[in-house]
C-alpha cells in the first residue's frame, strides 16, 4: 500500500485519460446532435449509402462513448484499449481514402458536424491518439479498476 507509483505509470494513466476523454467528448457531441448531420458527414466519405450511414450515425456515437468510459475507468483496460485502437485505425483508413481520392469532405464528422479540421490534420491527430493509446496500454494499466481487482 505504501509503494511508490512509478512515474511511467502516471504518464500511461494520463495518456489513457486523454484518449478516453477525446472519445467521450466525441461520442457525447454526436449523440446530442441530430443523427442526420453525422450521417451526412459519413456519406461524404463515399463508402456507405444513406441508409447504412444513418444506422452508423445512430450507433457510432454510443460505441465511442462507452469505449471512452471503459478506457477512462480502466475496466477491461487491455480489451477496451485494443478496441479503441481498432476504431482509430478504421477512422484512419476512412480519412486516408477520402484524402487520397480528393473527396470534398467539408466535415469529417470526428467531433460532430459543426466543427471540422482538414483531413490531413485529423489524420495526424488520430496518429497522436494512437501513440498515446500505445503508451497507455504499455504503461497505464497498473492504475486502473482492473488492477484493483487483481490485488490481493
Amino acid at each position: 500500500m505504501s509503494e511508490k507509483t512509478d512515474p511511467k505509470e502516471i504518464f500511461g494513466l494520463l495518456a489513457r485519460l486523454v484518449v478516453a476523454g477525446v472519445f467521450i467528448y466525441s461520442g457525447i457531441v454526436k449523440a446530442l446532435a441530430p443523427a442526420e448531420e453525422f450521417a451526412y458527414a459519413i456519406e461524404s466519405y463515399k463508402v456507405l449509402a444513406a441508409g447504412p450511414a444513418l444506422w452508423a450515425a445512430y450507433s457510432v456515437p454510443w460505441i465511442e462513448l462507452y469505449a471512452g468510459l471503459l478506457l477512462a475507468a480502466g475496466i477491461f483496460t487491455r480489451l477496451s484499449g485494443l478496441f479503441t485502437a481498432a476504431m482509430l485505425a478504421f477512422f484512419e483508413l476512412l480519412l486516408a481514402q477520402a484524402w487520397l481520392r480528393g473527396l470534398p469532405v467539408t466535415s469529417c464528422g470526428c467531433f460532430g458536424a459543426g466543427k471540422s479540421n482538414s483531413l490531413p490534420h485529423e489524420f495526424m491527430q488520430n496518429l497522436v491518439l494512437l501513440g498515446l493509446l500505445w503508451l497507455a496500454l504499455r504503461r497505464g494499466r497498473g492504475l486502473s479498476a482492473d488492477a484493483l481487482v487483481r490485488e490481493p
